[in-house]
């Protein structure tokens, strides 16, 4: 497993594992249309101080992803972190979950902000794990637009 920067070429790639896993694993049906981040990850991401990394096997498969976005008043939102099903408990989510902590840090980020769907169990253990809590909407320090889907706020404070 290598961790690389986003690029176009795994455009397809990554489209096709965010869209399996959160329609058909988590049944939360979600179209590529609702997340036009995925269709323009440099206007989204990298053009305002963000990143999206990508997780890609020996056949340069992408096996996982994470993105942080550049939120105002120095705080980043985690966004896009999936793990083929496949793949999950070998350490791939944490190694980029580890990569997107260097990432805020540099950045001197105050605390990432997060939303999840309430179904995703596992994720949830994750994150709390890690040291975020769940918030509500009303809490958020900053605007923060989701897909509503019954989610889940987290941050955490850096």
């Amino acid at each position: 497993m290598v961790i690389k920067n986003y690029e176009e070429k795994y455009k397809e790639n990554i489209i096709d594992l965010i869209l399996d896993i959160q329609n058909n694993e988590a049944n939360i049906n979600l179209s590529i249309e609702e997340q036009p981040d995925l269709l323009d990850v440099e206007k989204y991401y990298l053009i305002n101080g963000g990143q999206f990394w990508i997780a890609v096997d020996e056949k340069d498969k992408v096996i996982g992803t994470i993105a942080y976005m550049a939120g105002e008043n120095n705080y980043g939102i985690l966004k896009k972190f999936f793990v083929d099903k496949n793949c999950r408990g070998k350490g791939i989510g944490l190694e980029l979950y580890k990569n997107l902590l260097r990432y805020a840090n540099k950045k001197s980020c105050k605390g990432l902000i997060l939303d999840t769907p309430s179904v995703a169990e596992d994720s949830h253990r994750f994150y709390e794990k890690a040291g975020f809590r769940k918030i509500s909407k009303e809490e958020l320090p900053i605007k923060y637009y989701y897909p509503n889907r019954n989610s889940y706020i987290y941050i955490l404070f850096l």
